[in-house]
């Protein structure tokens, strides 16, 4: 029997409130979340997952309502880390902090995980579904900073340049609000099929 893969769909949550906390998806967030739903809506998914932050939920219950599946909640999912989650931090501290992690990849944040702790969680979850559910297609709503951990975790540089050149310095700005990252895990690993597809936005 041809093994043919267990397919993933990462999918950065919707544009977000410019806001301290755990944020909502704006109007114009609803609206990408739809588009990506129809997306969706084209392909057989069997499960969807979501980070347990209210912007990828609301981003995952859109595409969930449009392809009547129901969302499961998984913690190893959630972003980095989260401006509002320490206690009195500005926005400029946060932003040095995670600008830090970026650059200082087992650099240990106050509050959150390092970049390549962040990046482990979302590989274990990988490696987890695709032992329960081989040879399906699943849709996993989390963020661009877990997204970005993952790949610099498990592909050379060499190959995520291909990509996108300079990948590690540009990688912050690399991941666009509900574009669509593919990944197939097979019995040869891990491959990175599609990198942070927008098309489906613009159709």
């Amino acid at each position: 029997m041809v093994d043919m893969g267990t397919d993933f769909y990462l999918v950065r949550h919707a544009i977000k409130e410019k806001s301290m906390g755990d944020v909502s998806i704006t109007a114009d967030g609803i609206k990408q979340a739809h588009a990506t739903a129809r997306h969706f809506q084209e392909r057989r998914i069997s499960r969807i997952f979501s980070s347990p932050l209210n912007r990828a939920k609301q981003t995952a219950q859109i595409i969930g309502n449009a392809i009547r599946m129901p969302i499961f909640e998984d913690t190893r999912l959630r972003e980095r880390a989260n401006w509002g989650d320490m206690l009195g931090q500005t926005f400029q501290e946060f932003v040095d902090m995670w600008n830090r992690c970026t650059k200082e990849r087992d650099f240990s944040p106050p509050v959150g995980d390092s970049a390549r702790r962040a990046g482990e969680r979302l590989s274990s979850f990988l490696f987890e579904i695709s032992a329960q559910y081989p040879q399906e297609c699943t849709v996993i709503v989390t963020h661009g900073g877990l997204i970005t951990d993952f790949l610099l975790n498990e592909f050379s540089e060499d190959e995520l340049n291909l990509k996108y050149p300079d990948f590690v310095s540009e990688q912050s700005n690399l991941v666009p609000e509900c574009s669509i990252t593919k990944i197939k895990h097979d019995a040869e690993g891990l491959h990175l099929v599609h990198f942070a597809n927008v098309t489906h936005l613009y159709g």
